[in-house]
C-alpha cells in the first residue's frame, strides 16, 4: 500500500506561483507512474501532469503546458508540482497519484488507471 499526503496549496493572486509537494509513504515510489490532476468545483476530475518513474518523461495537460512543471525527488519518496501564471481557472483541488503499471493500452492521462491517491489540496486563484 502506499499512502500519499499533498501539501502546499492555497490562495495565491493570478500571476502568482504555487509548489505543491506530494509525500509517500508505506513503500517507495521508485517504480511508479506519478501524476497530478485537478478537480474544478462541479466539474470532474482533469489530468494536469505525470512523470515516469525516473523523472526523465514528463507529461502536461495542454492547458498547463509552460506553466507547471512536474518533478520526483525519489529519495525522498516525494513528487512535486510547480505552478507558475496562476490562473483563477487553476483554481481546484489538486490530487497526487500513483500506479505501477499501466493497463493495456491505457494512458497516463486517465484517472481509472492509478491505484493509489491522496486527499487533495485546495488551490485557489483569484482575479
Amino acid at each position: 500500500q502506499v499512502q500519499l499526503v499533498e501539501s502546499g496549496g492555497g490562495l495565491v493572486q493570478a500571476g502568482g506561483s504555487l509548489r505543491l509537494s506530494c509525500a509517500a509513504s508505506g513503500r517507495t515510489i521508485i517504480t511508479y507512474l506519478m501524476g497530478w490532476f485537478r478537480q474544478p468545483p462541479g466539474k470532474e476530475r482533469d489530468f494536469v501532469a505525470a512523470i515516469n518513474w525516473s523523472g526523465d518523461n514528463t507529461y502536461y495537460a495542454e492547458s498547463v503546458k509552460g506553466r507547471f512543471t512536474i518533478s520526483r525527488d525519489n529519495a525522498k519518496n516525494t513528487v512535486y508540482l510547480q505552478m507558475h501564471s496562476l490562473k483563477p481557472e487553476d483554481t481546484a483541488v489538486y490530487y497526487c497519484a500513483a500506479v505501477r503499471f499501466l493497463s493495456g493500452s491505457g494512458s497516463y492521462r486517465e484517472s481509472y488507471q492509478y491505484d493509489y491517491w491522496g486527499q487533495g489540496t485546495q488551490v485557489t486563484v483569484s482575479s
